[in-house]
């Protein structure tokens, strides 16, 4: 399981308590509707302090799509 500080902890938390009060904006301005984003603002936040949060997951490459080649035969008799 991931470790994280209890800074860390604290900023998430903070973060929960303002998106369920409506005052949490995202870097744009807009209002944050979603608890998943309240969570991943209070990890930014706390990234930026200097608090123990583990690193941040990047996206999974997808593996190359091969073209295939036809199967099928067309020939014209």
């Amino acid at each position: 399981m991931a470790k994280y500080s209890e800074r860390a902890g604290e900023k998430v938390g903070k973060a929960i308590h303002e998106e369920k009060s409506g005052e949490l904006k995202t870097g744009t301005g807009k209002k944050v509707i979603s608890r998943k984003q309240a969570i991943a603002i209070g990890l930014a936040e706390a990234r930026k302090e200097g608090a123990r949060v583990p690193v941040k997951a990047t996206g999974k490459k997808a593996a190359p799509k091969t073209a295939g080649k036809r199967t099928t035969s067309r020939s014209h008799t």
